[in-house]
């Protein structure tokens, strides 16, 4: 699952000798921040280009909407389900419908806790398969 994947890249500034990446934070006080904006310079600095900056953006706000398709998927392949409906509609406590299991894609699942390993998670289990798993929240 890459930066652009999660829709959080805003764009590039390219000077001279420079590159600087402005980048969305999921959400005031995500405990990754950091070392998401430490990754994109280490890993753009692995692939020769030296003088690499992060600019923090913090508007528009970033939501769960600007995850791409693609990232959507890998977050399913990785065992955590994918934020459902549009942010818009929901708050980060919001009323979630119904949830797809990640493993087998039913529908019959049963919300565990309203926050999981982040805040920006909640803990569920598939009544079908048993299995536990991650929901990424609409936000």
């Amino acid at each position: 699952l890459s930066v652009v994947d999660l829709g959080i890249v805003r764009g590039f500034n390219l000077g001279t000798n420079s590159l600087e990446v402005a980048v969305e934070q999921t959400y005031s006080g995500c405990p990754a921040t950091e070392f998401i904006e430490s990754s994109i310079v280490s890993s753009l600095q692995d692939h020769g280009l030296q003088n690499v900056s992060v600019k923090r953006v913090l508007s528009p706000p970033w939501t769960t909407d600007w995850i791409t398709e693609a990232g959507r998927e890998k977050l399913r392949v990785y065992g955590i389900a994918p934020p459902e409906g549009s942010a818009s509609k929901m708050a980060l406590l919001g009323d979630t419908k119904s949830v797809s299991c990640p493993r087998c894609g039913t529908t019959k699942t049963s919300l565990v806790s309203e926050f999981g390993s982040t805040a920006c998670k909640a803990s569920w289990k598939c009544d079908e398969c048993l299995e536990p798993f991650e929901y990424f929240k609409c936000i």
